[in-house]
């Protein structure tokens, strides 16, 4: 920390935030223990009007872990969970914590190509999904040769269900010895700073050091036994995961767990219960501040908001803020940090279009094409240092090596700093887009464009959009002697992408734009892009 005491932002720092940076040196498992030693009747989550005390969490995920040590689960295996949020996910979650298995968090709304890459990739020893998905999974699994496949929901009289290994096995006792360091506890996809999918390895230090820094950060915005956690993003997001669940297991706090964000539910959830701090997403908050009552649902309960997974309009911010009283802290975060990384300041100076500053114990800096650090108001690479960030990718030494140098981590991100020392992200070096809170590589989508057998060439770019950050366009070039059926397209990649992926818009072009060598140039497409918006603005 002493390193830091120079940097332009430690100023901005709380008393609390200056102190040197202690993290426990714990299995993740551990933050539901301790909290259960203090707050063992408090309630840990609410879930569609069923509540479920800390006490009796722990003892449904020390019984699920009995069970799968039973059947010969060990540690270092690979466990996919494929749930929506659910009860079964936070159980599942520390159960595979508590035997030192590794959690490979994956999207229920995969198609079976996305399923099957990351099973694959990751050497997937078994999967737990919910039941609208069992049935198709079921064949996978048999092809991926899964040692076994888990059941979400159902009944107790299955065998395969988490209800059933649950009520049957006694509470695991053994200790297994983990290295918090070394030991990774989530293998987290993303397309990282290239844009092909990988797995970040997060070990259970960096998990828990980002909570802890996450707790820092919020300070007295955040007491202990006393919050709870609107949870309405998804848990097998790496933003919910640490902001909601961890970070609110770690203090205690109830969870509010919403199976699937839909506004008028969400607001009634909030109008029964009162939630104290939301962890949101872009398309949310627009959700939230575009509802024609949401002044009738109290949500001044809130204390304190966080954005992520996208930038936030600063409309948005000021429209929600103005009808609820609650403040959002702008920050910034990426998988492969665990995720947070730089957020505003709860006290102190707070600057609306910033991603604020690095959380406690975190360094980060701009920086030029040579490595060398840049100066205020100079755009660069944003690179971050901390013990929140990854372990490497999975399998994926040149892509580490590439991602992770000297200790930094390369973000892709372009940033800049002001004379405060707080960052500000001025575009991504990376072609990804961000839709909702989810990453989108448009080379996947490629990919999939083409295998049609009318498509020749295609390229797909992000626009800007008001509710969901950015939409996703795919220009297409068809092949000689062919000619395109748009409807057919959308279908192909309707089967073979999910839904969110599948772009909005289609153009069929004679000719991509190529410089001199042949590479293609997505940036004019881009441009053009923002030219017809503005055309657009100026006639409105």
């Amino acid at each position: 920390m002493n390193s830091l005491k120079n940097r332009k932002w430690y100023e901005s720092y709380t008393p609390e935030m200056k102190k040197e940076m202690n993290v426990p040196e714990v299995p993740l498992y551990k933050l539901l223990e301790q909290t259960v030693e203090q707050y063992g009747t408090r309630t840990a989550i609410i879930f569609e009007g069923m509540k479920i005390s800390y006490s009796q969490l722990k003892d449904r995920v020390d019984r699920l872990a009995g069970s799968w040590d039973t059947l010969g689960l060990e540690k270092g295996e690979r466990i996919g969970l494929m749930i929506s949020n659910h009860p079964d996910y936070v159980i599942a979650y520390y159960a595979a914590q508590r035997l030192g298995l590794i959690v490979v968090q994956i999207n229920p709304r995969y198609t079976a190509r996305e399923l099957l890459q990351i099973m694959r990739d990751s050497d997937m020893d078994y999967l737990i999904a919910e039941e609208s998905r069992f049935s198709s999974v079921e064949e996978m699994s048999e092809i991926n040769d899964l040692k076994h496949l888990f059941l979400s929901g159902g009944n107790a009289d299955d065998p395969r269900s988490l209800v059933h290994l649950i009520q049957k096995d006694t509470p695991v006792t053994k200790e297994v010895p983990i290295s918090v360091k070394e030991d990774v506890a989530v293998i987290q996809y993303t397309g990282g700073t290239t844009g092909k999918m990988k797995g970040a390895m997060l070990t259970h230090f960096n998990l828990v050091a980002n909570v802890v820094q996450s707790h820092t950060m919020y300070g007295e915005k955040m007491a202990r036994g006393e919050e709870m956690v609107l949870t309405a993003t998804p848990l097998y997001h790496v933003y919910a995961m640490t902001s909601a669940m961890n970070l609110g297991i770690y203090i205690g706090a109830t969870i509010l767990l919403i199976r699937k964000f839909e506004v008028n539910d969400v607001l009634e959830n909030i109008k029964t219960y009162q939630p104290t701090f939301f962890p949101g997403v872009p398309g949310m908050y627009n959700a939230f501040v575009n509802h024609s009552e949401v002044e009738l649902y109290g949500l001044d309960c809130l204390k304190f908001c966080s954005s992520g997974s996208a930038p936030l309009p600063i409309e948005i911010i000021k429209r929600f803020e103005s009808l609820t009283g609650a403040v959002i802290g702008e920050g910034f975060g990426l998988t492969e940090a665990s995720p947070s990384t730089h957020r505003n300041p709860t006290s102190g100076v707070r600057k609306v279009g910033s991603i604020g500053i690095p959380l406690p114990g975190t360094d980060s800096k701009v920086v030029d094409e040579d490595n060398q650090e840049l100066p205020e108001n100079s755009v660069g690479e944003l690179v971050i240092k901390g013990p929140q960030i990854m372990k490497g990718y999975w399998k994926k030494e040149d892509e580490t090596n590439h991602a992770l140098r000297s200790g930094w981590l390369y973000t892709g991100d372009l940033a800049m700093t002001d004379d405060d020392g707080y960052f500000y992200i001025v575009g991504r070096k990376k072609e990804m887009i961000i839709n909702g809170g989810f990453n989108i590589y448009p080379q996947e989508i490629e990919s999939v464009l083409y295998e049609h057998p009318d498509v020749k060439e295609s390229a797909v770019v992000g626009i800007p959009d008001q509710e969901k950050g950015e939409i996703v366009k795919a220009y297409v070039v068809a092949k000689e002697g062919h000619s395109i059926d748009l409807e057919e397209l959308k279908g192909h990649c309707y089967r073979n992408l999910t839904r969110y992926k599948v772009p909005k818009q289609f153009e069929i072009t004679h000719e991509l734009p190529r410089n001199t060598v042949g590479k293609l140039l997505k940036r004019k497409l881009v441009e053009k892009e923002k030219r017809n918006a503005a055309k657009e603005d100026s006639i409105s």
